[in-house]
């Protein structure tokens, strides 16, 4: 049996993870989250009741102290953050506090016996594409926005207190995940929001700009693997699909996948935050899932038949 604590535990992805997680009924999971963007609809209910959720905020170090010290975990997944480019961007002061959030995860997993700590980092710590594909050992780490930044600290802070320490880690680099239960500040569930009702697709400049998108399942499928099997122990790996889609293409994907009326408008590209390119090297993430990733056109039809309205 494993005590396994996932931060963020309200959120899309790390709710997920939980469900995930929970299938083996001899773990037991906590979920904490400060319901700043999460939201407790997304906390799972497990037919094994091993699913423990706690309002709590990891920046706060006496909050998150009590749990780690009441729980006595094995395992920390930290996935708390302040996510969503306009949110990032219009709150870079809030995204800043998350560093003290992962200064205390690590203090705490070091001070009560943590054996290993999953950190969700991200792929803007990439930043402007200088390698295509994006691969974890050799691409430069270009951050310059406040979010990216954080989550390249973080794994600074990782490597450090395994060098001094002797904490474990994984290192999980998201790119583009999405899913039914995925908020409507993110590109997927925004044009189907918009596509089912009937409202125009805003696309921010021309639309050209290339992302990849993982179905969820897909993701906590292949983290679940890496920790049940102790992969890539102290290491980084991407975690996303390997194929590339202009965010145009994907508007008039949704509009033909949805029979919608909704035409494609376009607003001025952001100022900053909206990168030209991703595609990450997933040469990792395949040896671990040994199957295809599921397409982007059978996941978006998973989505419009499992949540009805958007």
């Amino acid at each position: 049996m494993s005590k396994i604590l996932i931060t963020g535990g309200a959120g899309f992805i790390p709710s997920a993870l939980a469900e995930k997680l929970a299938e083996n009924s001899t773990d037991q999971i906590v979920l904490v989250d400060n319901l700043v963007s999460g939201s407790l609809k997304k906390v799972p209910v497990s037919p094994h009741k091993n699913i423990q959720f706690i309002k709590c905020d990891v920046n706060d170090f006496k909050d998150i102290s009590s749990v780690f010290f009441s729980g006595k975990f094995d395992y920390v997944f930290h996935y708390a953050a302040l996510v969503g480019v306009q949110r990032t961007l219009a709150n870079p002061v809030k995204v800043l506090d998350d560093i003290d959030g992962i200064k205390n995860i690590l203090s705490l997993s070091k001070n009560t016996g943590v054996k290993r700590i999953y950190y969700s980092s991200s792929s803007e710590v990439y930043g402007e594409p200088v390698h295509i594909p994006q691969n974890e050992h050799t691409t430069p780490l270009n951050s310059r926005l406040p979010y990216a930044i954080v989550k390249n600290l973080g794994e600074a802070f990782l490597r450090a207190y395994h060098d001094e320490y002797g904490l474990e880690y994984t290192v999980f680099r998201f790119f583009n995940t999405y899913g039914p239960k995925q908020s409507e500040d993110f590109v997927i569930s925004k044009f189907l929001k918009a596509a089912t009702q009937g409202h125009d697709i805003t696309i921010y400049g021309d639309g050209a700009q290339t992302r990849t998108f993982c179905y969820i399942d897909d993701n906590t499928e292949v983290c679940e693997k890496i920790f049940r099997k102790n992969l890539h122990v102290n290491d980084v790996v991407n975690v996303g699909s390997d194929i590339e889609i202009p965010i145009i293409d994907v508007a008039q994907k949704i509009i033909e996948i949805t029979g919608s009326t909704s035409k494609i408008t376009h607003l001025p590209p952001l100022p900053e935050g909206d990168m030209t390119r991703r595609k990450p090297d997933i040469t990792k993430m395949q040896a671990v899932l040994l199957r295809p990733l599921l397409p982007l056109e059978e996941g978006l039809k998973k989505i419009i038949k499992e949540r009805r309205n958007f």
